[in-house]
C-alpha cells in the first residue's frame, strides 16, 4: 500500500514540474533587455548579424514556437544551450552543483552539530539563565540576514584575525584531483590531507553563514520537543528505575525528539540548495546559486530555467522522502 502511494507522489510531480516550467518560461520573457544585445555589448556588431544570432538562438520565433520548442526538449531531456557558455545547460549546471551541494551538507552538518546540543541543554536547563542565553542566541541566528553575517565573518575572521580564508573552495597552491567534485569527499578518496585541511577551512565561514538559520530554527525545534517528551509517562519511568540523567534524555527522550528536526532538516534542504545564491556571492564560491545569478544578469534563458527546475525538482523530492522517513518512524502517520 505504501509502494503505491510513493507512486502516487512521484507521478504527482509531473503536472507539477510542466507548471514550473511553464512559468518559468514566461516570467524570463518578462524581464526587460535582450540577450543579444547583453552578450554583444559595447562591440560593434551591424544589426544584420545580431539577427542572425538571434535567429540562431531561436529567439526570433513566435512566443509560443518558443514554449513549444523548450517542453519537447525537457520530453527528451535537452534543456537547450547556455548563451554564456555556448554549452548544454545541463553539462553547465552538472559542473556548479558539487560545489553547491557541499556548501548545503557542510550547512546541515554544523547547524545539526550546533544545533541539537543547543537544544537539548535548553530543554534540560528550562528556564534557566543558559535556557535564556542559547535561545537569545537562536532569536539573533534566525533574524540575522546571510550577507550581513557573511560579512561580518569575512572581516572578523578574515581580514582582522587572519583565520580562515574567505574565497573560494581551495587553496591555489593545493592541487586535487577531482573525482565526484566535492572537494572534501575527493580529498578523503584520494588521501590528500593536505586539500582535505584546505577544502574544510574554506567551507566553515561559508557553511556557517548558510546553516545558521537552519542551526537557531534546530535548536528551537529540539527544546520545545525534548520539554514535550521529557514530561512523558516512559521518561518518568525511566527516572524512577533509577538510570541517570544522561542516559534518561540520550537514550529515551531524544529519539523521540529528534522525529521533528528529520521534518525541518527534510523541508530546509531545498531552501539550502535555492537560497545560496547570496552566501555564494558573498564568498565567491563556484556554485549553482552564483551561476544563476550571473545567468539572470545575462539573460541566459535556459540556464536560469534549468537551474530552477532543479530547484523545484529538490523540494518535491526532499518532501517526498521526509514523508518516507516520518512515516518509519512513525507508523501511525500515513503518506
Amino acid at each position: 500500500m505504501k509502494k503505491i502511494k510513493v507512486l502516487e507522489r512521484i507521478l504527482a510531480t509531473i503536472p507539477l514540474m510542466l507548471g514550473v516550467a511553464i512559468l518559468v518560461f514566461v516570467f524570463m520573457r518578462m524581464l526587460p533587455g535582450d540577450p543579444v544585445d547583453i552578450m554583444m555589448g559595447d562591440s560593434l556588431a551591424t544589426e544584420a548579424e545580431m539577427s542572425m544570432i538571434r535567429e540562431s538562438m531561436g529567439l526570433d520565433e513566435p512566443f509560443g514556437s518558443q514554449l513549444l520548442s523548450f517542453l519537447g526538449g525537457i520530453l527528451k531531456g535537452d534543456l537547450g544551450n547556455s548563451y554564456m557558455f555556448n554549452a548544454p545547460v545541463k553539462d553547465v549546471i552538472l559542473r556548479a552543483l558539487p560545489a553547491t551541494i557541499e556548501l548545503a551538507l557542510a550547512a546541515i552538518v554544523i547547524a545539526l552539530l550546533l544545533g541539537v546540543p543547543i537544544g537539548i541543554l535548553s530543554a534540560v536547563k528550562r528556564n534557566s539563565w543558559l535556557d535564556r542565553i542559547t535561545m537569545g542566541w537562536a532569536f539573533l541566528g534566525i533574524s540575522m540576514p546571510a550577507f550581513w553575517l557573511g560579512l561580518v565573518l569575512i572581516i572578523l575572521f578574515g581580514v582582522n584575525w587572519g583565520l580562515l580564508p574567505t574565497q573560494g573552495r581551495l587553496d591555489h597552491f593545493v592541487e586535487l584531483k577531482t573525482i565526484t567534485g566535492i572537494y572534501t569527499l575527493d580529498s578523503i578518496l584520494t588521501g590528500n590531507l593536505e586539500a582535505f585541511k584546505s577544502s574544510v577551512r574554506h567551507l566553515l565561514l561559508p557553511g556557517f553563514t548558510l546553516g545558521a538559520n537552519l542551526m537557531a530554527i534546530v535548536a528551537r525545534v529540539v527544546r520545545s520537543s525534548m520539554i514535550e517528551v521529557l514530561e512523558q509517562d516512559y521518561v518518568t519511568l525511566a527516572r524512577a528505575k533509577g538510570l541517570v540523567e544522561w542516559a534518561v534524555v540520550t537514550k529515551h527522550a531524544l529519539r523521540n525528539a529528534l522525529i521533528p528536526v528529520i521534518t525541518v532538516v527534510g523541508l530546509q534542504v531545498g531552501v539550502l540548495l535555492g537560497g545560496n545564491m547570496i552566501v555564494e556571492q558573498v564568498f565567491s564560491w563556484p556554485g549553482l546559486g552564483r551561476l544563476v545569478v550571473d545567468a539572470i544578469y545575462g539573460r541566459d534563458y535556459p540556464l536560469v530555467q534549468g537551474a530552477v527546475m532543479l530547484y523545484a525538482l529538490t523540494f518535491v523530492v526532499a518532501n517526498l522522502i521526509v514523508d518516507i522517513l516520518y512515516t518509519n518512524l512513525n507508523p501511525k502517520i500515513e503518506l
